[in-house]
């Protein structure tokens, strides 16, 4: 587990963040401050408002409501300053199929500044880290859900971010590539960035996090590091610490239930 200064200064700061779709409203006021070189785990059911969340982070979404500051810059006005400065890594991105690899993170690595020469060294030194290599300047409308979550992490981490957002980034990523995604997030860390993580992968989260904030019905309900989530609910997991505070007692019911009624 990483070690971070608790008074260094906030990279990502939520002060009563609401969001409603028409009249459903799906954050309700939320709270909170991540220091640099954090590794936070953001969990929640379903509909809890995560995804909403990032999209509002990384200047996706508009039409909130209250203050929201990414690396320094209010997201409402300085959007663009914001996606300079982040990463991004969605649980499945749209990439442009008909490009190869190297022809889709050169155009991310251009858009963020980067010069050819150091684009394609870093694009074939990352493929090659990835198992992609070979598959560099190849069209990417063969490749399978893994193979294209592998050029996602890529391109969300090509131009050295300081602030990376993680949206259940494993999707369809095998053994080994999961392993190495979980190296790269402490050592993100470790190296003074921050990873803001989704996902619901809770031995994950328990393992790479360093603080873990869960949110349910748009609101957040739990916030501290896994020590003090398993004391709080005297629990040992945090698959079972999700589950009491998110209040789904009673699933595990739920699949002999389920195996009834198919079986009739």
């Amino acid at each position: 587990m990483v070690e971070v200064q608790t008074d260094s200064p906030p990279i990502v700061r939520l002060e009563g963040l609401r969001m409603s779709f028409g009249a459903n409203e799906v954050l309700k006021g939320i709270d909170l401050e991540v220091p640099a070189g954090r590794v936070l785990g953001y969990l929640g059911p379903n509909g809890a408002g995560k995804s909403t969340t990032v999209k509002i982070l990384i200047g996706m979404l508009t039409g909130f409501r209250g203050s929201v500051t990414v690396c320094g810059f209010d997201v409402a006005k300085e959007a663009l300053e914001v996606k300079r400065r982040i990463g991004y890594v969605p649980e499945a991105g749209a990439l442009y199929e008909a490009l190869t690899p190297l022809e889709y993170l050169s155009l991310v690595g251009g858009l963020h500044g980067l010069g050819e020469k150091e684009l394609t060294e870093k694009a074939f030194a990352l493929l090659k880290l990835f198992g992609l290599r070979d598959q560099g300047e190849v069209r990417m409308t063969t490749f399978s859900k893994g193979m294209k979550q592998k050029v996602l992490i890529i391109a969300g981490l090509i131009h050295n971010p300081e602030l990376v957002f993680l949206d259940e980034p494993m999707s369809g990523l095998d053994a080994n590539a999961t392993v190495i995604l979980k190296e790269l997030i402490t050592s993100l860390a470790k190296a003074g960035k921050t990873v803001f993580y989704c996902s619901h992968l809770m031995d994950v989260v328990e393992r790479v996090c360093d603080r873990i904030t869960i949110i349910d019905g748009g609101r957040i309900i739990a916030d501290g590091t896994f020590e003090e989530l398993k004391a709080r609910v005297a629990d040992a997991s945090l698959e079972k610490i999700f589950t009491q505070l998110t209040r789904k007692e009673g699933q595990d019911g739920v699949a002999a239930d389920f195996l009834r009624v198919i079986q009739g």
